[in-house]
């Protein structure tokens, strides 16, 4: 059974729902929406926070105290390309990279009003080259984010293989946005448990954000790429989110690309949950197995927590 204080979250999406097109202009709207999505998360403790230009692109340094300098995690953040920032995500990957115990960079993108695809892409080659630049081993850093945030992780994937160059370490994805062409049956069987992801809504996201552009394309449907090669993914999902079933099928492409791949569906979540963070025990509970299982193939020792594991695919 859901806790208490995971409610937040549905109630979240039921409001920003309830005030879909009521707003009187749709930057109030946006507004809106990332001001209460901000509010769901608790503030990290310990954690500081640097603003930098990443090679022409807005980002934050994300630095627990004491936390290994050598290695990153490189967070793309969620929001369907029509909200969200650095702001509104800076505390939740605060307590991800807290958990882990390295520094994480968050970067930012043009948002679809200000640009099409594939200006995203372009904004997260520009930072993931600054990081580089900077002397990070590739093999140091994990791929991070949620939600639109799996497009852009996965369109960096893309590039650097295909450019030959050194790819990542392992990659974390929270309720990942896999398919433009909006295939999952979860988009029917969950109509009722979730409150904002209707399928007609997505739709128009799809069309927002890449125009006419082919839906199948791998570069904005990492459903679609040759994910052979790929470093090990870590799948995170809430079981009653209309998008569920793109996470299992994106597990199952990569493990059947060789790819390991590890998926856990939580009850009663909806979608990016973990947002919850420092609030809600399903959300501190997503992030402890985040980071345990992240830890190793980073090169960093176990903390030596408890952390549940009761995965579901």
């Amino acid at each position: 059974m859901a806790s208490i204080e995971s409610e937040a979250n549905r109630n979240h999406y039921a409001a920003i729902a309830a005030n879909a097109g009521k707003m009187a202009s749709p930057q109030a709207f946006v507004e809106f929406n990332d001001a209460s999505w901000t509010a769901l998360t608790g503030e990290p403790g310990g954690v500081d926070y640097i603003e930098v230009d990443a090679g022409g692109v807005p980002a934050l340094w994300i630095v627990p105290k004491g936390a290994d300098d050598r290695r990153v995690l490189f967070y793309a953040h969620g929001g369907g390309f029509l909200g969200g920032s650095i702001y509104t995500h800076r505390k939740l990957v605060g307590h991800l990279a807290k958990a882990v115990g390295c520094r994480a960079l968050l970067y930012g993108y043009p948002l679809a009003n200000q640009g099409k695809y594939p200006a995203q892409l372009e904004a997260a080659m520009a930072a993931w080259n600054w990081l580089v630049d900077q002397g990070f081993d590739a093999k140091a850093i994990a791929l991070a984010g949620d939600s639109c945030g799996a497009v852009l992780t996965y369109g960096v994937l893309q590039r650097l293989r295909a450019q030959g160059r050194p790819l990542p370490a392992a990659t974390l994805m929270m309720s990942g946005w896999f398919d433009m062409a909006l295939t999952a049956a979860s988009y029917e069987t969950n109509r009722e448990k979730d409150p904002f992801f209707a399928k007609g809504g997505v739709d128009w996201l799809v069309t927002n954000f890449i125009g006419d552009r082919d839906r199948l394309d791998s570069e904005v449907s990492p459903l679609y790429a040759d994910l052979s090669g790929f470093p090990p993914v870590f799948l995170q999902v809430g079981a009653d989110e209309t998008l569920v079933d793109e996470s299992r099928m994106f597990a199952e492409r990569a493990r059947q690309a060789g790819v390991e791949a590890r998926l856990d569906v939580f009850d009663d979540m909806l979608h990016s949950f973990q947002m919850m963070a420092g609030k809600a025990p399903e959300a501190d509970d997503a992030i402890g197995r985040f980071a345990a299982w992240v830890r190793p193939r980073l090169g960093l020792p176990d903390a030596g927590d408890n952390v549940a594991d009761n995965r579901a695919a």
